[in-house]
């Protein structure tokens, strides 16, 4: 695995920054005075023992909760007042822990769904412009059966989505995340819920897109995965940000050893 240094040293450009981000639910502080950045082309880690704010923090990068002080900024932007619909329009896209797909619509129509500024979307467009419509539906079929190839999923493209394991699920869900050709994605425990075999298979798809140039900011519990796939490592306790470091070095700060180990929530 290359190093934080050889690979996303201090001068890769930070595609996100989460600055002073506070949010409190009542008298819950969730997230305390949090700052970092991800970088260009990163897979970067954030971990914590269970409580820690890290969906929280989730959600405030993702745009479907607000801070209540601190900024969020997303390729330049100040975005803290944006939902996450517009943010999805910058590039940033976003898996969850438990998948939701349509159940009864094939694996192809759940990810050609996700494809962004179509004309068929506006009803006068089928009607005045049917050859720009039919035309983007070409481009997005091929586009989605790229991706469901890249998951390996293809065999199953046109079987309804009910039919996946949940390890297929979140291949799926790559796939459609993906449709919107988003620059940064935020994974949320990619590996919950997966057999050993589909593990391999999804941590494989997410070395492959990052080569292509997406970044990756993941929430994980499987520490072997986060030690294998990630080149920086950010580990929350308490709401705040305790440490950061490459995964060995996070593997050997005492304060981390003392929040799994000591109970800190």
């Amino acid at each position: 695995m290359s190093t934080t240094t050889e690979r996303h040293g201090e001068e890769a450009r930070p595609v996100l920054t989460a600055r002073n981000v506070v949010r409190r639910f009542g008298g819950l502080m969730a997230v305390n005075d949090v700052s970092f950045d991800v970088r260009q082309g990163e897979i970067l880690g954030l971990i914590g023992p269970n409580g820690a704010g890290k969906t929280t923090m989730f959600d405030l990068l993702a745009g479907s909760v607000a801070p209540s002080s601190g900024e969020i900024i997303l390729n330049g932007v100040a975005v803290a007042g944006e939902g996450a619909y517009r943010r999805i329009g910058r590039g940033l896209g976003r898996t969850f822990q438990i998948p939701r797909p349509f159940p009864n619509l094939t694996l192809l129509d759940n990810v050609m769904l996700a494809a962004q500024g179509q004309a068929g979307e506006r009803l006068l467009s089928n009607f005045l412009r049917p050859w720009k419509v039919a035309e983007q539906e070409r481009v997005a079929h091929a586009k989605a059966m790229e991706l469901l190839d890249l998951v390996h999923l293809t065999r199953l493209a046109h079987e309804p989505a009910r039919v996946l394991s949940g390890g297929q699920r979140k291949l799926l869900e790559l796939a459609r995340v993906m449709m919107a050709d988003p620059a940064l994605i935020l994974l949320d425990e990619p590996a919950a819920g997966v057999n050993a075999t589909l593990l391999e298979t999804i941590i494989d798809r997410i070395r492959d897109i990052n080569q292509r140039g997406v970044t990756f900011l993941l929430i994980e519990h499987n520490i072997d995965m986060v030690t294998r796939l990630c080149h920086r490592v950010l580990v929350m306790a308490s709401g705040q940000l305790l440490c950061e470091g490459t995964p060995e070095e996070v593997a050997r700060d005492p304060r981390v050893i003392e929040a799994y180990l000591g109970g800190a929530a």
